[in-house]
């Protein structure tokens, strides 16, 4: 499916005009309710495919991150065969205490899976996080990152984001 379909399936979809606040403290009278593209298994299932390409070479793991990347890295295991893991925001305090439950991070190349990217906070932190746990980790990946570009702090962070649809394929429906 051409991207401009598909990000305009995804607009209709997810699209939510009002005041919202973000993760990283910004205001903005545009937000996409990721839940509503991934609740929606079609429309996932056309949203993952379209991922594929995106996976760096070499990718050993895709972890998700808590909670919207979660139903997507699950459908791009599917589509690819990949193991994948299931990053929480912080380590459980209980059972198996970890970081991530699922694949194993430790000594693997490991792409990170989001759903929609404004600053890459979460990402940072999880990418850190999981390095410090023996995880080798270069890129990330996302369904919708709301920047025409990659933000300057995933950069910093030594990331290189994969951005299935950006603002420009984001376009209401005419």
């Amino acid at each position: 499916m051409e991207l401009v379909e598909l990000g305009r399936r995804v607009h209709a979809t997810a699209h939510l005009t009002g005041e919202f606040l973000l993760r990283s403290g910004q205001t903005t009278t545009e937000y996409f309710d990721k839940y509503r593209f991934e609740a929606d298994p079609v429309l996932l299932d056309e949203v993952t495919a379209a991922m594929v390409p995106l996976i760096p070479e070499g990718t050993e793991v895709l972890a998700g991150l808590e909670m919207g990347g979660i139903p997507v890295v699950t459908a791009l295991g599917r589509h690819t065969g990949l193991p994948c893991a299931f990053v929480r925001k912080q380590a459980k305090p209980y059972g198996t205490c970890r970081l991530a439950e699922g694949a194993e991070t430790k000594g693997r190349r490991v792409t990170i899976v989001e759903d929609v990217v404004t600053t890459g906070g979460q990402i940072i932190l999880s990418t850190n996080e999981l390095r410090t746990l023996g995880a080798t980790i270069t890129d990330a990946l996302c369904v919708i990152n709301r920047n025409p570009t990659t933000p300057d702090a995933l950069t910093q962070a030594g990331l290189t984001l994969h951005a299935l649809l950006t603002p420009d394929h984001l376009r209401p429906t005419a």
